[in-house]
């Protein structure tokens, strides 16, 4: 058993600006699934949208963002999001990270824009601006003594104690070291939740193989209010091809000026939006959808020849480099683009300082669902409110610092159970992963409609019901884990997206093709009850 100040689970951006921080408060331990490169932050290409240029506003930036999230945005989160956003760009270039300069101006970032963005206020780091990001944040943290970083470790469950007044609180996590096979409770007085997204909930998606939604589960499953599930990102531009995580190509690309064409060469998104290939993601989306659908292709094109190849290589060097090693010289040649499962809008409801419904239970980045992204996240605000929330949540956590003392913990009250991590049913964990993944792909996809969530949620309990029966009697391994929580998501979107009867954003249903705001304008919420 481990004790500390501060529990981080997960090591994006969220996490690791958190953990850089609280350090200078107390002890930090962050505990990660993988290596602690492996995340949804260091796979983000596109950048940090923030306010930087003269001819840009934060009134701006906010505008574009409302526009794009449906109705549904908190506005004062939006307002703290955009506010606070040049500020958490600061830190992070203090921090070592090598944003973009500015060739015919190099005292200032070079700034791109992206679908749904008025103006150009894209901070970025070439097309890898979430590798350099993580390469700075983890370089500053091996710095700091007071911060142990666990790999290879993968959360449990949260442990939770009664805290007076009908309410819990939360006093650490259990963990299974893959490693070395065993499991292991951390103690703390404040735990961060920053885990990320649940992208691995669907067949084709471009998240890691890690992105299994752990954190939305756990907290759930520990009486965390959770809120817009049914709010699933597809991005509109992953390369098509059959890997295990799909290639992303970023919205930046079309920021340049590269168009959508249908395999006959046609341009369409014309007719979706005045805004064109620049219109917002779930538009884009669904148009690409639509077309293949009403066509029969397995693919739209991008065409980058607006671009010119020079550019093109200077631009977007990973995404050139990436597709060369794949056959695909994006310089002379156009990009098969699919849309695939991206970003999770909804998640565990934190308020605008990072606190949930749990006491001592803060949550920040693509794991809660703090109203700034409503029905439809802005291109590049994710990574932005992953650094400006984790932020919040530390001046929170510092307050709770002062109040919440250790208790006298038992160890022997946490024995969590028996690891094995090589005789369990493998078959039985990878056939019945996939299958949910298909299913959500097919029935909870980009075009919903009451006959297919009724047919997912039926599929979903089932095979809820037989992973439940196996974690109970088997000893644990971490696939089963991700397993169980994996379907648990599945469970949250599913049942958000029958309670929302409408159409709004990334939420579409055939049954109910309209808004309603009469009815819908507002959030989704769910509770585990008992």
């Amino acid at each position: 058993m481990f004790q500390t100040d501060f529990l981080v689970i997960g090591s994006g951006i969220a996490g690791l600006s958190f953990a850089l921080k609280a350090c200078a408060f107390g002890d930090v331990i962050v505990i990660t699934k993988k290596e602690n490169y492996e995340s949804n932050t260091n796979y983000a290409q596109g950048g940090i949208a923030a306010v930087q240029d003269e001819n840009d506003s934060f009134e701006l930036h906010i505008n574009d963002t409302l526009e794009c999230g449906g109705g549904l945005c908190d506005l004062k989160a939006v307002e703290v999001l955009v506010k606070d956003g040049p500020q958490g760009v600061k830190e992070l270039h203090n921090w070592g990270v090598r944003f973009t300069r500015d060739k015919e101006h190099p005292e200032r970032f070079s700034l791109g824009r992206e679908g749904g963005h008025s103006r150009r206020r894209i901070v970025r780091a070439d097309d890898l601006t979430g590798r350099e990001v993580e390469r700075a944040l983890l370089e500053e943290l091996k710095k700091k003594p007071n911060v142990m970083v666990f790999e290879n470790h993968i959360a449990i469950d949260l442990i939770t104690k009664p805290a007076g007044s009908g309410q819990t609180r939360c006093v650490g996590a259990f963990a299974i070291d893959r490693q070395a096979g065993g499991i292991k409770a951390y103690i703390s007085r404040v735990t961060l939740l920053a885990s990320g997204g649940c992208g691995q909930v669907y067949l084709h998606t471009t998240n890691p193989a890690i992105a299994t939604g752990d954190g939305i589960a756990m907290a759930y499953r520990a009486g965390a209010r959770v809120a817009n599930m049914e709010f699933i990102q597809f991005h509109p531009t992953a390369l098509y091809r059959n890997e295990e995580r799909a290639f992303l190509i970023s919205e930046a690309v079309r920021g340049e000026g590269a168009i959508l064409r249908r395999i006959n060469g046609e341009t369409f998104m014309e007719r979706y939006h005045t805004m064109g290939c620049l219109a917002p993601r779930d538009i884009v989306a669904r148009a690409i959808d639509h077309e293949m659908k009403t066509s029969g292709d397995k693919h739209v094109w991008l065409d980058c020849s607006p671009i010119g190849a020079e550019k093109i290589r200077e631009r977007f060097p990973n995404i050139t480099a990436e597709c060369l090693a794949r056959g695909l010289d994006i310089t002379s040649e156009p990009i098969p683009v699919v849309p695939s499962a991206h970003y999770v809008c909804g998640g565990v409801i934190t308020d605008i300082e990072g606190r949930t419904n749990i006491e001592a239970l803060l949550a920040a980045g693509e794991v809660t669902c703090t109203g700034v992204h409503g029905a439809n996240r802005l291109a590049s605000n994710s990574l932005l409110e992953a650094v400006v929330f984790a932020n919040r949540a530390l001046k929170t956590a510092v307050e709770l610092l002062e109040k919440l003392s250790h208790d006298e913990i038992d160890p022997r009250q946490y024995q969590y159970g028996k690891v094995c991590s090589t005789d369990y049913d493998g078959v039985f964990i990878s056939h019945t992963r996939e299958m949910i993944r298909l299913t959500m792909w097919d029935y909870v996809g980009i075009m919903r409609s009451n006959k297919r969530l009724a047919e997912a949620r039926k599929w979903i309990k089932a095979f809820s019901e037989e992973i439940e029966a196996s974690y109970l009697s088997s000893p644990l391994n971490p696939e089963l884990v991700e397993l169980r929580n994996i379907a648990q998501v599945a469970e949250l979107i599913i049942r958000c997206a029958l309670l929302r009867k409408e159409s709004r954003g990334l939420h579409q249903n055939s049954d109910y093709p309209n808004r309603n705001d009469k009815k819908f304008l507002r959030p989704t919420v769910v509770e585990r009850k008992n």
